[in-house]
């Protein structure tokens, strides 16, 4: 039995908030740390399961799947039945499907397990911000989203500590197991500690399950036939599936346009400013995921690092997203959008150019670091504005709709490239079993993701508006419109602050998960005011 809630909500100061607070940072942390680790034990699961390339992009990819399709679903489910009910029923799923895949026998069991996980993803990863905007009292939430901002970038920081311990050490399979402990102690936190909650008239919407179907459909069929294609060609098994998804899609978008409360709502797009961003969003939610799957390959399979040296060779972008995000933020406030979104992804291609050098036996001060600080710096240069543009593109009422749909698009953005990258840099499905053959293809790999970002900053120095007033955007349909100037990650943007904002100097959630799990004033998704905050693409 849970306490009440306290009229006009929980104080963060009281014995109460803090476990509410202790709530929320465990759930998202089971999501971040997840997303960190992954990528760092793919060579290892290859070379355990005797898997090809192909597994290990289905070992990313599905997870992806069921998350980026189902995100917004979640949300709303938990607007409806309660935040606290969906959210614990999230942690017992992924921890179930956690401990499945760490059990998985064989690649096609961790890979059914992994889009399980996902599915879980999408109950949880809304609702743990969702609780903070819902509980606490308006007076603390500001400070009670910087603390779970701020503790979400630690475990995003000692996630690749964590996972290459384990891969080096007891095995790959912990890196799944880990999840476990964290769900036995979140979910009696949540039943005794935290309040129910649920949006008000919340029962007389429907939810749109063929559109999230379909999403879901689309997109599979879509990454099935780019994972197959390297392998297998223009044969029928991969040309059916191919079309399938793009006729799924297109119906998807006819079914969204007919019905009357769509999981995605068509005329959100026709906000100038909202569909620029989004535009950007993509290319550069696409290019890190691609950059962060094979990256970690190439530090293991070509430099010869260890698990625990691969992951940790990446923390220099977390790092640097803890330290500047803020800042960052509070720099686009004065100077407007497009400059930092046009120079932070041009930075970000410079980056990946520079990891062009990284070969056999490669040092890490001379060639894998400064190519990973030029990234760091452009990330830090871009997601914060980034977030805080979606947001004040739409009237307040839509920002945890717009929030969750920006989410949403990059976690399929990264889904799509870690599928096509291997096949359009020329991967076999034995690549990464070779030093030579992958390096090569890395070396292909690298400019590709460099030119979608490059994309990215001429969509924004092209379509984004210059200046953005405070809590006023002209494309939107109302006045007064939310400001954010943290982030929550980087595999998955934004996250919509509700009515205060974290004070300044608080920390986003970074992640190279592919860069967040990411990752509202309510739950994030349609109809109320909250979105997951992007992780890392993994």
């Amino acid at each position: 039995m849970s306490e009440p809630s306290p009229p006009g909500g929980v104080r963060l100061a009281s014995p109460q908030g803090r476990w509410v607070l202790l709530t929320a940072v465990l759930g998202s942390g089971m999501a971040m740390l997840d997303s960190t680790v992954v990528n760092v034990a793919l060579p290892r699961i290859g070379l355990d399961l005797n898997a090809d390339l192909g597994v290990l992009q289905w070992t990313v990819t599905a997870y992806m799947l069921t998350l980026a399709s189902l995100i917004l679903l979640g949300g709303a489910l938990g607007d409806r039945y309660g935040r606290r009910r969906v959210f614990v029923i999230g942690v017992v799923w992924f921890a179930a499907a956690s401990l499945l895949c760490g059990l998985a026998p064989h690649a096609g069991v961790l890979i059914a397990a992994r889009a399980l996980q996902g599915i879980g993803g999408a109950l949880l990863t809304p609702g743990s911000l969702a609780l903070i905007q819902a509980v606490f009292h308006p007076d603390d939430r500001a400070r009670a989203v910087g603390a779970w901002s701020g503790l979400g970038g630690v475990a995003a920081a000692i996630g690749p500590f964590i996972g290459g311990w384990l891969v080096d050490g007891p095995g790959w399979r912990w890196v799944f197991f880990l999840n476990v402990p964290l769900a036995a102690i979140c979910v009696p936190v949540a039943l005794r500690h935290v309040p129910e909650t649920r949006e008000r008239g919340a029962p007389g919407r429907g939810f749109d399950v063929a559109g999230a179907a379909l999403g879901a459909l689309a997109l599979a069929g879509v990454t099935y036939a780019l994972i197959a294609a390297p392998g297998r060609g223009a044969a029928p098994g991969v040309i059916v599936p191919a079309v399938a998804g793009l006729l799924l899609g297109v119906v998807f978008i006819r079914v969204e346009r007919r019905r009357a409360d769509p999981m995605l709502p068509p005329e959100i797009f026709t906000i100038r400013q909202f569909s620029a961003v989004n535009a950007v969003t993509v290319c550069v939610y696409a290019a890190f995921g691609g950059f962060f799957f094979l990256s970690v390959l190439q530090l293991q399979v070509v430099a010869g690092y260890s698990a625990l040296q691969a992951g940790t060779a990446l923390l220099p972008t977390t790092v640097l997203m803890l330290l500047l995000s803020a800042r960052s933020g509070e720099l686009g406030e004065r100077i407007g959008p497009r400059i930092p979104l046009t120079v932070g992804p041009v930075l970000c291609a410079v980056g990946m150019l520079l990891m062009v050098r990284v070969g056999a036996d490669a040092s890490y001060p001379t060639e894998v670091l400064p190519a990973l600080v030029v990234l760091g710096i452009g990330m830090v240069t871009l997601v914060a504005p980034l977030t805080s543009t979606v947001l004040a593109s739409v009237d307040v009422d839509r920002a945890g709709l717009a929030s969750g749909i920006n989410n949403a698009a990059a976690r399929a953005a990264g889904l799509i490239a870690v599928a096509a990258l291997p096949l359009l840099a020329g991967m076999g499905p034995e690549a990464y079993r070779s030093a030579d053959q992958f390096a090569a293809t890395f070396r292909r790999a690298m400019p590709l993701c460099a030119g979608v970002l490059l994309a990215g900053a001429l969509i924004a120095w092209l379509t984004v508006r210059g200046e953005a007033p405070r809590g006023a955007a002209p494309d939107a349909a109302e006045p007064g419109h939310p400001e954010c100037a943290y982030h929550c990650g980087v595999s998955a943007p934004p996250l919509d602050p509700g009515e205060p904002r974290p004070p300044a100097g608080g920390p986003g959630l970074p992640g190279p998960d592919g860069v967040g799990e990411p990752d509202s004033g309510g739950t994030g998704e349609p109809g109320s005011g909250a979105a997951d905050g992007p992780r890392n693409p993994s």
